[in-house]
């Protein structure tokens, strides 16, 4: 091709800086990617205790369904491919109130026809609901190319796929789920609505989580998300990209508004011809570049915690013997209150990985109990000195050991505790901005939260995150890496090779 070799160097292995190194292979340059922690993955992550694996990241993989554009992304980077295998779930959830509780099935027809039978006084939001998963299910995440490169053309391919989204965002976009909630009668179904995603949530939202269970978009790979991330390293070693993990960066170093490279903390540089931020979004502005390059609206972004909250959560991790266990899939249930964080809570939610049975003992499986926590809560996990804080861990895997027992007495005896971890863990490990594990909530009336992954102001410095784009999760992150790279092509004008515009599709 004639052209001399470029360098990336990218700070934070997470899927996002994977991503971006695995296109930046492909695109043919040379990439470091420097993560701070012993592994890649960032909060894409797993660990082994007491023989147990515990699954941090993966409740479902939105893009698993061949033929989309996300798919593409996810088997480009390795992370799918044809002999990847898929858990044998059958459901999303199963809330539980009183006498009653109600599963949403893979199977829409299964859960409408389950709703109806246990509320027949409500039809007509059950019907309404069904109806708009199925028009819900067309809704696809963009991964060709970033949203402020697409012309006429692509909005018009894109509305002629999406159809019938415009009838859910009328339906659902201007309502959170707490309203959704208030439009049905019976108790378990109230519960249902505002169980798994925060009640602050945007309806719309939940009802495309939902449909691409029911599609088949929304599949849980097996061996879980440290596996995952495990097969985005190969791919990208194997691409011949370098990988530094024990590798913390200082900071990006600025010259004359150009990004020219990294400190690491050994004090010793290395330059490069682009650098793409993939850390959490606050450690790069806080730390990496400084503040000053934070503009407005980032800045009011984070200021604004009405408008755009954050949200985390304590997890604590259980081996059970699988035969004491009656319960599978993910359940919410009423407890007897008690206090995470400072906040009291009523419910609760246990996961169990029967479907994993490498994560566990022969005999064995783990269990996931999971408590959302906000921004007061992370203030207050953070004001505790360290004995206060382990001993206020003691207490709340007390309380919820006490709460699993009432609810599944079979338990009795075969509860083994594994491990606890809350906001100021993902803090600590992910630099996890207030242990934020996701973006920004998208809120009704609020404008969603995206931008371009550029900083102003700063030539050759591209962000790749989760953060760029609300909510955020698994499938920003894998497409802000790619188009990150996506960028700096553009800017050298390699897209005119063939082997590019066969990457990016230009």
């Amino acid at each position: 091709m004639g052209e001399s070799k470029k360098k990336i160097v990218i700070v934070g292995g997470g899927i996002a800086g994977l991503s971006a190194g695995i296109y930046g292979k492909l695109a043919g340059y040379d990439v470091d990617i420097y993560e701070k922690n012993p592994i890649a993955g960032g909060q894409c992550m797993g660990w082994n205790r007491k023989d147990c694996h515990i699954d941090n990241c993966i409740h479902w993989l939105t893009g698993t369904k061949k033929g989309t554009d996300l798919y593409k992304v996810w088997e480009t980077v390795g992370a799918l491919d044809k002999n990847t295998e898929f858990a044998d779930c059958d459901s999303f959830y199963t809330s539980v109130k009183g006498d009653s509780q109600v599963t949403l099935w893979k199977d829409l027809e299964r859960t409408r026809a389950e709703l109806l039978e246990l509320s027949p006084e409500d039809e007509k939001e059950i019907e309404k609901f069904v109806k708009h998963v199925k028009y819900a299910a067309e809704c696809e995440i963009p991964a060709e190319k970033p949203m402020d490169a697409m012309g006429i053309a692509d909005y018009i391919h894109i509305g002629a796929l999406m159809a019938d989204m415009p009838k859910v965002m009328k339906e659902y976009g201007s309502i959170d789920l707490n309203e959704m909630s208030g439009r049905f009668k019976h108790p378990v179904l109230k519960a249902l609505f505002t169980d798994y995603l925060p009640k602050e949530y945007v309806a719309s939202s939940f009802l495309v989580s939902y449909a691409s269970i029911t599609s088949g978009n929304g599949e849980i790979p097996k061996g879980g998300s440290l596996a995952m991330a495990n097969r985005m390293v190969k791919r990208f070693q194997q691409l011949g990209g370098n990988l530094y993990c024990n590798a913390p960066v200082l900071r990006i170093l600025i010259k004359n508004r150009k990004a020219i490279g990294i400190e690491k903390s050994d004090k010793k540089t290395v330059l490069a011809d682009y650098v793409i931020s993939s850390v959490d979004t606050m450690e790069m502005f806080g730390n990496l570049i400084g503040k000053k390059y934070m503009d407005a609206k980032w800045r009011s972004c984070y200021e604004d915690k009405e408008k755009y909250p954050l949200f985390s959560a304590v997890q604590a991790a259980f081996a059970v013997d699988q035969e004491a266990y009656e319960g599978k899939g993910t359940i919410f249930f009423d407890c007897p209150p008690f206090e995470i964080g400072g906040k009291k809570v009523e419910r609760i939610s246990v996961k169990s990985y029967e479907y994993e049975l490498g994560f566990a003992p022969a005999g064995k499986m783990v269990l996931q109990v999971n408590v959302p926590q906000f921004d007061k809560e992370y203030i207050y996990w953070k004001g505790l000195k360290k004995e206060e804080y382990e001993n206020r861990k003691k207490e709340v895997v007390n309380a919820i050991e006490e709460r699993l027992l009432m609810q599944f007495p079979r338990l009795q005896g075969c509860l083994e505790f594994l491990d606890c971890w809350t906001p100021i863990t993902y803090e600590r490990y992910c630099n996890a901005y207030h242990g934020a594990y996701m973006g920004f909530i998208t809120r009704k009336g609020v404008k969603s939260f995206r931008v371009k992954g550029i900083i102003k102001g700063v030539k050759n410095l591209y962000i790749a995150s989760q953060w760029i784009m609300a909510p955020g999760g698994l499938p920003v992150a894998v497409t802000s890496g790619k188009f990150a790279v996506w960028r700096i092509v553009r800017k050298d004008k390699r897209s005119r090779y063939s082997g590019y515009r066969g990457l990016f599709r230009h």
